[in-house]
């Protein structure tokens, strides 16, 4: 597909959305396209403790870029209608694994049109929790399998739930969340059971509930994860429902924003909280480069959760309140990953990117550990051991870019991205 026709292709991202923060400086154009915010991303202060926003933005390249990135004489890419697209280093599946070493003798170079090793493995269950009916969920995660050469989902391993029993209203953005957790989740733990558990709403009562019907089925398929990738701006009494994320045999995720601050569960000390990095890449051959903190992801202090047995002495976080982020992965809308959702592919980035990569890299790695505490109590010990994790070492998040990274634990990447599946 040429350039031109791509971006015919991913126009309609328009209608679900505004421009996030940063088109009208022309941050986003500096990295070759604009990021699309849509509606369910976005709090109003009345949603505070009531509603849950999603995590997720999605990203419309510019016209000429794939044309500056690739030679003139170059073909597009054949093979079945669909990404990835010649001259476009948006992360696939396979790529994605090149980066994080996830499988065996990854190359240098972990180029999206060229690499081909996907993930494998994984097992037990892993519950996306999201709210809304999405109808192609279905069709969707088996052309989204077919497309990168991964194992295609039955009715055997993957179950759309209804967590109140009854199909909730369709809700066209949060489709768009839900499509981005169960591919990615799938993707990186190819071999699990995957369960959307779908909210009758995005009300928080709603969410616990779809949590407490996910819990029950995890648990069920012996031990798993759960991956939420909403939620909203702390509130006075959100430690009264910390006790949704203790099933046992059930490791919790979460996403820690994409703006400044502290969001919860992210924040709940019974929940891994996933922040968001971006993916630096050679601009003409698309070759990876590195790993930089993510600027718009979340993280600081908690306000009101207090500080957790795995973070006590740990260098860099204060020693009085819960810290997020934990852990981090790709979430940078403009090096964002492939989606398809509604049979319409998107270029999507946010911390709802990162938390289900992260539920299941925990997943494949197989441990399956007994609760969060003690996910994170390992994940933590594990923090200095370079075979597992790649210790951030550049960028900026955080109010006014105000938090800087460092050697170690940092609030925008935590200890670091994942790398290979020990220690985990």
């Amino acid at each position: 597909m040429t350039p031109r026709g791509l971006l015919k292709f991913i126009t309609p991202l328009a209608a679900f959305g505004t421009l996030a923060a940063g088109e009208a400086s022309g941050e986003w154009a500096s990295r070759g396209g604009h990021a699309v915010l849509p509606e369910s991303s976005i709090e109003l202060p009345e949603h505070v403790g009531l509603r849950a926003h999603t995590n997720f933005k999605m990203f419309v390249p510019n016209a000429g870029m794939a044309a500056r990135q690739s030679s003139p004489e170059a073909a597009p890419q054949a093979g079945p209608p669909g990404p990835p697209f010649h001259g476009y280093f948006y992360e696939t599946p396979a790529s994605l694994a090149c980066v994080y070493k996830l499988v065996p003798s990854p190359d240098a170079v972990c180029d999206p049109n060229a690499t081909s090793a996907n993930p494998s493995g994984g097992s037990h269950a892993i519950a996306i929790v999201d709210a809304y009916h999405y109808p192609a969920a279905m069709s969707d995660l088996q052309r989204f399998s077919a497309q990168f050469g991964l194992p295609v989902p039955t009715n055997d391993n993957f179950q759309v739930v209804y967590a109140n029993g009854r199909q909730p209203p369709v809700n066209a953005d949060w489709n768009i969340e839900a499509a981005l957790d169960i591919l990615w989740a799938h993707a990186m733990a190819p071999a699990a059971r995957i369960y959307l558990v779908e909210a009758a709403s995005n009300s928080f009562a709603d969410l616990l509930y779809a949590v407490s019907v996910a819990n029950r089925l995890v648990n069920s398929a012996g031990g798993g994860e759960v991956s939420m990738s909403w939620g909203g701006s702390e509130f006075s009494s959100e430690t009264y429902y910390d006790g949704y994320f203790t099933q046992p045999k059930v490791v919790y995720f979460a996403s820690s924003g994409d703006s400044p601050g502290v969001i919860w569960p992210s924040a709940s000390r019974n929940v891994v909280s996933v922040g968001g990095t971006s993916l630096s890449r050679d601009p003409m051959t698309g070759a990876f480069k590195g790993e930089l903190a993510w600027q718009s992801g979340g993280g600081g202090p908690s306000i009101y959760e207090p500080l957790p047995s795995f973070q006590i002495g740990v260098p860099g976080i204060p020693q009085t309140r819960r810290a997020t982020p934990d852990v981090a992965a790709v979430a940078d809308p403009s090096t964002g990953v492939w989606v398809l959702a509604n049979n319409q592919w998107y270029i999507v980035g946010g911390t709802s990117v990162s938390a289900p990569v992260w539920a299941g890299i925990v997943n494949s790695a197989g441990s399956f550990a007994a609760s969060s505490q003690s996910e994170l109590t390992t994940l933590y010990a594990n923090r200095a051991n370079t075979s597992a994790f790649t210790d951030i070492a550049a960028g900026s998040c955080g109010p006014n870019q105000g938090y800087t990274v460092a050697s170690g634990w940092d609030f925008c990447t935590g200890i670091g991205s994942p790398l290979g599946k020990s220690g985990k």
